[in-house]
């Protein structure tokens, strides 16, 4: 398995830490809002990468935190007047509903910033103690300068930002010994919630929190630390600054970050008024087809989010769902239960597809060639079915393609709809209807189900019907 790591920019062979585990940290949202479909694509990639893992076998340590204290939660607070707590902890409640939505797995450890607080004040006096930070009226401050390394994640050079590049300075107060120097703590300001440290009364920066929280729950050296390509500078850059002067050993052995997203080819900002929420797309769309969309593109490359491609994403989705339906309800009505020797030579094919979903995965998670080996599997599925088969090919299909399709964390075994009386009868009526030649009636019901949502396919084997 192949990794692209940032650090290195080139792909390398994946050797855990430990055999057999993987210790992944993945910087989660700021919750001050709704995500918006940019911190959906991190959540869905990574989300991604652990199954994978798991599905080869893995034990996953998979932390993923919420900021949940911050100048943009505070500002909302004092805007609604209510607590910066209330404001957070209102919206990460929001935040899983979409996460699950979307189909992410539960992280095994969701931290919170507001609850780290005394580690991070023990790390920070670490640094204090090691000659890497100092204090200036109850602010302390990392010094740049004396991390060698910094910058080699990003594969900026220090006097290149110092003199050349003043948008990419880190920035902080105007007591600092260098400009390039970054927070760590910071005294309160009026109305802001804020704890005690040897310092000042007060909070930390924000770069602490994650070389704090992957600690703690991973350990001083972690397997993998991911999130957005907007993260690489400045934020992982200080975090690999912290970590390696605070614990003296590498941090992480592979970066891994996602392209941008735009919207209709623009970044998307709320200027543009291009910003869109994943509770919004909820309401046009099944959230299982935005994760499919995520997934039509290799994480590296840039996505543009669009209407069309949406609409592209969902039809290539129900493409998938439809096999997967197809194969049950042949099972219910199958003649014959155990495989025939034709069926089974069949069914040593799709090993084919199997190979190439995981040469697709193992080349640095390729999920959009992952997906193409999907649908190979699902015409070969349709091509070689019918209602002559026997359950047990059937059910090896069936379950061949959940499992790689559950990979991806796309759902296709749906659980089965319950009608309700009165369409039970409708679609009884129907069939009396069209038994007694009356097809006028029965073209009626079948136009009144379909305003209900019901949506009805004549087969040999009986009706099939689906919700729209």
């Amino acid at each position: 398995m192949k990794i692209f790591n940032t650090m290195t920019k080139k792909k390398e062979e994946f050797v855990p830490l430990e055999e057999g585990k993987v210790k992944m940290y993945v910087c989660g949202p700021t919750v001050y809002n709704f995500i918006h479909i940019g911190n959906a694509r991190p959540m869905i990639v990574f989300d991604t990468v652990r199954r994978y893992f798991e599905y080869k076998g893995y034990d996953v340590n998979y932390v993923s935190n919420f900021t949940d204290v911050d100048d943009k939660i505070i500002k909302k607070a004092i805007e609604e007047g209510v607590t910066a707590d209330e404001i957070s902890k209102r919206y990460i409640a929001e935040c899983k509903k979409d996460m699950d939505g979307m189909n992410i797995k539960p992280a095994t450890k969701n931290p919170l910033a507001t609850e780290e607080i005394c580690g991070m004040v023990d790390m920070i006096q670490t640094l204090i103690d090691k000659g890497y930070a100092y204090e200036k009226n109850g602010t302390v401050y990392y010094s740049t300068r004396k991390f060698k390394d910094y910058g080699k994640l990003s594969h900026k050079n220090l006097d290149d930002l110092r003199s050349g590049e003043r948008s990419l300075l880190v920035s902080g107060e105007d007591e600092k010994e260098d400009p390039l120097d970054f927070v760590l703590w910071k005294p309160k300001k009026e109305g802001e919630p804020a704890w005690e440290s040897p310092w000042s009364e007060g909070r930390p920066g924000w770069h602490i929190e994650c070389s704090e929280m992957s600690k703690k729950y991973l350990g001083e050296q972690i397997d993998i630390h991911a999130g957005g390509e907007d993260l690489v500078f400045p934020h992982h850059e200080n975090e690999i600054a912290q970590s390696e002067a605070a614990n003296g050993k590498e941090f992480a052995k592979y970066w891994m970050h996602n392209a941008f997203l735009n919207i209709d080819n623009r970044k998307m900002s709320k200027s543009l008024g291009n910003f869109r929420t994943v509770r919004e797309i909820s309401e046009q769309y099944d959230l299982q087809v935005l994760r499919f969309f995520m997934l039509s593109a290799h994480y590296r490359s840039p996505l543009n989010f669009s209407a069309d491609l949406m609409e592209a994403s969902k039809n290539g989705l129900e493409r998938i769902v439809n096999a997967a339906d197809n194969l049950k309800f042949l099972m219910g009505n199958a003649k014959a239960e155990a495989i025939t020797e034709a069926e089974t030579e069949n069914f040593a094919k799709t090993a084919e597809f199997v190979d190439g979903f995981e040469k697709a995965m193992d080349d640095d998670f390729n999920t959009a060639d992952a997906v193409a080996a999907i649908f190979d599997l699902v015409k070969f599925t349709n091509t070689t079915v019918n209602e002559e088969s026997s359950k047990e090919y059937l059910q090896k299909l069936f379950d061949l393609l959940v499992k790689l399709t559950g990979v991806l964390g796309l759902i296709v075994d749906k659980k089965e709809d319950i009608l309700d009386e009165e369409i039970e009868k409708l679609i009884e009526e129907r069939q009396a209807a069209r038994k007694a030649k009356d097809f006028a009636r029965a073209d009626a019901i079948r136009d009144e189900l379909l305003e209900k949502g019901i949506i009805l396919k004549d087969t040999r084997e009986g009706v099939q019907w689906k919700r729209a």
